[in-house]
């Protein structure tokens, strides 16, 4: 499953996330997002992350997997958390924002990776396509398929996220752990 967001559609998302980043650093009121007015793409439920760059370095990315409010809002939500409440990062200052570069990441649902080994799961998986979650009881992580720019071999893509999760690097490997896929329609300033 793909999502079609048009040009102007990702551009409304865009000065969304901008204006909601440069108000929230500046401690000002959000615009209002009047959703009426809105294509109806923006005010379906959707899920998104909202990615903070400054000269290709991650400075902030925060997001939802699964939709609980209309996309627009989403974009909103975690473009302001991005900037304020990665714990990664301390809070983005105004002196940072003419510097900073929106990514935008719109998530198709997700969806369950059935799969017999760990072998089978790394040639299932979709190296550039793929955004997996790892579940193991409480334990979840994720990375966005733009990770795999960095993190290009699943084995290693697969152990760094079991340690994003909080388990040992070859824990996808020792145990067999729910696994979903998502892809996702990305976009930047």
């Amino acid at each position: 499953m793909t999502l079609e967001l048009n040009a102007i559609e990702q551009d409304i998302l865009l000065t969304i996330a901008r204006q909601a980043l440069e108000n929230s650093v500046r401690c000002e009121p959000l615009p209002q997002i009047k959703l009426d007015e809105l294509p109806s793409a923006l005010q379906e439920p959707g899920a998104s992350f909202v990615t903070l760059t400054i000269d290709g370095n991650l400075r902030g990315c925060i997001g939802a997997l699964d939709p609980y409010q209309p996309l627009a809002m989403d974009v909103q939500e975690h473009a302001v958390a991005a900037a304020l409440q990665d714990y990664r990062f301390p809070r983005v200052r105004p002196s940072e924002l003419p510097h900073i570069n929106i990514e935008v990441s719109a998530l198709t649902p997700r969806a369950r990776l059935a799969y017999k080994s760990p072998q089978d799961l790394v040639t299932i998986l979709r190296p550039h396509v793929d955004g997996v979650i790892l579940h193991d009881g409480l334990h979840k992580a994720t990375f966005l398929p733009q990770v795999w720019d960095k993190l290009p071999d699943p084995e290693e893509f697969l152990s760094h996220l079991c340690m994003k999760m909080g388990g040992s690097g070859d824990l996808w490997r020792k145990k067999k752990l729910d696994v979903f896929i998502y892809q996702v329609q990305e976009f930047q300033e």
